[in-house]
């Protein structure tokens, strides 16, 4: 099972002993560990202490751009080219014998699941109650699809685009990617792998400072609906409880609006008392959970008003810019841009739809690339032959001009390969081809499995209705079109 490890890194101590631990042990060792360099402003290399000598070589420093986790694992997947891809962040203390729980988890795993969670330990103080800043950190144990120890299939990253790069922060991105995967079809599992991530020490006002994470769950809400948090398996968070708390203070600041002063008094003692209560209650936590809980509701304040701009100007860019030219055009044959004649293998057969010729040559002149998938299940039924396919498939190019490549599944529906449509695989291989994520590409076909697949994939798809296409396949395509023609006036938008 071939995999990468990746690691945004911000440059913290800690990164040394997550090399030591990542190669000690036993277990099939990654092909390369990427280290995604992201500081703003690098002054010196990296503390990598003495990594041990299994892995020395395997290294990589990958130059970030100081834009975030979600950014920088981008960055560092895309250097690569395994099967799967294992992130880690830079804080974490890999469990003995990870690297065998880590191949173990994923090599079993069915074609349709995307990633693979390890299991997050906190250790907690074992003779007092945990302090506030202690018990946030202890909820990534319950955190689901946090990237702290996450491995991903590498066509299920590229089927979504990866990681959302609006996402600045370590905060979300990782249920987002969740949540994206899963309404692509993707499953998601809990591994049994392990791995440890201490609390690292925190200034007194990091609460305040975490608050910023409410103008993500703005962008959030923006994505994935009023229901993201139930999907993502995120607690609900008190942010209506700070909006209202922040309005009653503003109000109590004018005068004979003590009742307002009274609201903001109570709101405040409240959120304080919900933090001291389950804590050490020390004179040093309480005077810190008193102070910041005064400046917890405007701060959260602040940033979901920020949020809420953002978001604003995101839909009104989005209204604004013309849809974006697809970087590739996914065609199916049969059907399509030939007449279709069941398990044809005569070249003297072949006829062009009307309109192919003239379609094709519009996608060539907006530089958009090309590409045919086509399951030709005669071969696996033993009905044509390999070669047969090539020759009809030459005779399309006599006739149509270049295509590209040519992605063909010769297995019969009871074969179970992951390459016949409606599965992603032919969609997913001729993306790979091209140099282009799945998402960037549009698939054109003229039956539900055509859709089908590019769904899976992450692509997007136009259905051609033909004599083969059932009614059930139309009514449940996202767009038809009633000629390839037409379907190309569609990809070009504006300009056809």
């Amino acid at each position: 099972m071939s995999y990468d490890v990746v690691i945004p890194t911000s440059g913290r101590p800690s990164l040394a002993r997550l090399l030591a631990a990542l190669g000690a042990g036993s277990g099939d060792l990654p092909e390369r560990v990427l280290l995604v360099d992201d500081r703003p402003a690098p002054s010196g290399p990296l503390p990598l202490g003495e990594p041990p000598p299994s892995i020395q070589g395997l290294l990589e420093v990958v130059r970030g751009e100081g834009r975030g986790p979600a950014a920088a694992r981008n960055r560092g997947w895309r250097r690569g080219s395994t099967e799967w891809v294992a992130f880690l962040d830079d804080d974490v203390l890999p469990a003995p014998g990870w690297r065998q729980s880590l191949t173990r988890d994923i090599g079993s795993l069915s074609a349709r699941v995307a990633g693979s969670q390890g299991r997050i330990q906190v250790p907690l103080p074992g003779l007092r109650r945990p302090t506030d800043w202690e018990r946030n950190t202890a909820g990534l144990q319950d955190a689901r699809w946090a990237t702290a120890d996450m491995a991903y299939r590498r066509r299920a990253l590229a089927s979504v685009g990866g990681f959302d790069e609006r996402f600045e922060r370590a905060y979300r991105e990782d249920a987002d990617l969740g949540l994206r995967l899963i309404d692509s079809g993707w499953g998601i599992v809990l591994g049994r792998r392990r791995s440890e991530h201490p609390v690292r020490p925190a200034g007194p006002f990091v609460s305040v400072r975490l608050q910023a994470g409410n103008a993500d769950d703005v962008l959030m809400r923006a994505l994935h609906g009023p229901a993201w948090r139930e999907r993502a398996g995120a607690p609900p968070g008190r942010l209506r409880r700070h909006l209202a708390v922040t309005t009653a203070g503003l109000a109590g600041l004018a005068p004979r609006r003590r009742w307002a002063a009274a609201i903001w008094l109570a709101g405040t003692a409240e959120l304080a008392w919900a933090r001291i209560a389950p804590g050490p209650r020390t004179a040093r936590e309480v005077a810190t959970m008193l102070a910041t809980s005064a400046l917890i509701p405007p701060a959260a304040t602040v940033h979901w008003a920020r949020g809420q701009r953002r978001r604003a100007r995101l839909l009104a860019d989005a209204e604004r810019a013309p849809r974006p030219l697809p970087e590739a055009v996914l065609l199916d044959r049969d059907g399509t841009l030939i007449h279709d004649v069941p398990y044809n293998g005569d070249p003297a057969l072949v006829r062009p739809v009307d309109g192919a010729g003239a379609a094709l040559e519009r996608l060539r002149a907006a530089g958009v690339r090309l590409a045919v998938i086509s399951n030709q299940s005669g071969v696996g039924r033993g009905l044509i032959r390999s070669e047969d396919v090539v020759a009809v498939n030459r005779r399309v190019e006599e006739l149509l001009g270049p295509l590209g490549p040519w992605l063909v599944c010769p297995h019969s529906p009871e074969d179970g390969c992951a390459c016949r449509k409606p599965q992603p695989g032919l969609v997913l291989d001729a993306a790979g081809r091209l140099g282009v994520a799945p998402e960037r590409c549009v698939v054109i076909g003229d039956i539900g499995s055509d859709v089908e697949a590019a769904r899976a994939a992450g692509a997007a798809a136009v259905l051609v209705p033909s004599p083969e296409t059932k009614a059930g396949e139309v009514a449940a395509a996202p767009i038809t079109a009633p000629t390839l023609a037409e379907a190309v006036d569609h990809v070009l938008g504006d300009r056809a």
